[in-house]
């Protein structure tokens, strides 16, 4: 684990219209950031919802739906990688010696 992050969400500043249907129920996309610096409160998170490409390349306002602040870090956060292929089972053609 690399941190503990507390923030509270604003749920009367939820775009309605972003809100997308998982598998599992109705999903909100957000972001968050973890700053170096706090701000006056004590808070070095913010929270926004998520934006699109578009929304991003025309420098569209951000929609803060939240702030916190971290609570505790490891001193390390990792980026998360996606899931990448399954590793291929090898096969008699490959060189391997295996007694089976």
């Amino acid at each position: 684990m690399g941190a503990i992050i507390n923030f509270t969400l604003k749920l009367d500043q939820l775009d309605k219209s972003k809100i997308i249907q998982g598998k599992n129920g109705p999903l909100y996309p957000l972001t968050l950031s973890v700053n170096n610096d706090t701000n006056e409160y004590g808070q070095n998170v913010s929270v926004w919802t998520e934006q699109s490409q578009e929304e991003r390349e025309a420098k569209a306002k951000r929609s803060y739906v939240a702030n916190g602040k971290v609570l505790w870090t490891d001193g390390v956060i990792n980026k998360a990688e996606s899931a990448s292929e399954p590793a291929s089972v090898a096969s008699e053609d490959d060189g391997l010696d295996l007694p089976f």
